[in-house]
């Protein structure tokens, strides 16, 4: 009987730290370590222990399906999800799932992308990773090349939709469309916002489009481990957009994680030049002397001066 109830003991404290892990800072990475894959192991090893949560306010955000048939779109299958987690990360009265969970978990359930907004597959999704409730979505086509973005909250417990936010637009108007599907989700989930997290909320990641794409180009490379060219895509991002924080972030994780070279430091390079011209701080008198008195100096008539 004791051995029973340490073993359900045991079991209780792996699923709360599983789902401590689950629903952590959503904007601590997009680098999906050996660690975030350990965890999606563990979770979905303990699958059938686990329950939907419905007394707390954890959300998790799928991936968009892209169905407007346009392939250059595909960045945004990620790239709306990702908008969404940091956007609503900035309220703290929800926790939102970090990103690197569910790619790990879609890596480990060899789902797809797309496989993440299947009906039967999203809520299996929010229980592994301890949310109440998920949001899915697709891009889908509209008139004039314009695009629109359906998605739909889910509550996990009850497997039934909440609403179903949505918008549309030319792709020039994307961030104003995720603005109004984040806010919608925000009136779904009942949070009261103050007036300082409605501006905040209202801030864009950046205000240039072919910046954002590059990141969400960074970021699917990183998935891949194809880590050399996400950060070419992330450092294309910046000099578009030097002011882009996010772009920044992410390529400095990637070096902070030693995934790429970082760059050498400034004076380290100086050191370098120095010592392959072999120049000294400051010449002996001897030095000098030779040459003042060496051939191509008089040639040369040149005046060395020292500071």
């Amino acid at each position: 009987m004791r051995k029973d109830r340490i073993e359900r003991c045991a079991l209780f404290f792996l699923w709360f730290f599983s789902m401590c892990m689950a629903a952590g800072r959503a904007d601590a990475g997009q680098v999906v370590t050996e660690d975030v894959r350990q965890w999606a192991r563990q979770v979905i090893a303990q699958e059938n222990s686990l329950q939907a949560q419905t007394g707390t306010k954890a959300v998790s955000i799928l991936y968009f399906d892209n169905q407007t048939q346009r392939p250059e779109l595909d960045p945004l299958q990620k790239g709306l999800a990702v908008m969404l987690i940091t956007d609503l990360s900035k309220i703290d009265t929800i926790q939102v799932v970090e990103r690197v969970k569910i790619q790990a978990l879609l890596d480990e359930l060899k789902l797809g992308t797309t496989g993440l907004v299947d009906q039967s597959t999203a809520p299996r999704v929010g229980r592994l990773v301890g949310a109440a409730y998920i949001v899915g979505g697709r891009l889908e086509p509209a008139k004039k090349d314009a695009i629109r973005i359906d998605s739909n909250l889910l509550s996990v417990a009850r497997q039934n939709s909440i609403g179903q936010p949505a918008s549309s637009g030319p792709f020039e108007e994307l961030l104003r469309m995720e603005k109004e599907i984040a806010f919608e989700i925000v009136r779904l989930l009942g949070l009261e916002l103050t007036p300082a997290q409605i501006e905040e909320l209202r801030k864009p990641l950046t205000t240039n489009l072919n910046s954002l794409m590059l990141w969400f180009q960074g970021i699917n490379l990183s998935d891949k481990k194809d880590y050399n060219k996400a950060a070419d895509a992330y450092q294309s991002a910046l000099k578009i957009d030097p002011a882009f924080k996010p772009a920044q972030s992410t390529l400095e994780e990637l070096r902070a994680l030693h995934l790429i070279a970082r760059p050498p430091d400034t004076m380290q390079v100086l050191e370098r030049l120095r010592q392959q011209v072999s120049v000294n701080d400051r010449p002996e008198p001897d030095d000098i002397s030779k040459r003042d008195h060496s051939a191509a100096a008089q040639a040369a008539n040149v005046t060395v001066r020292w500071h």
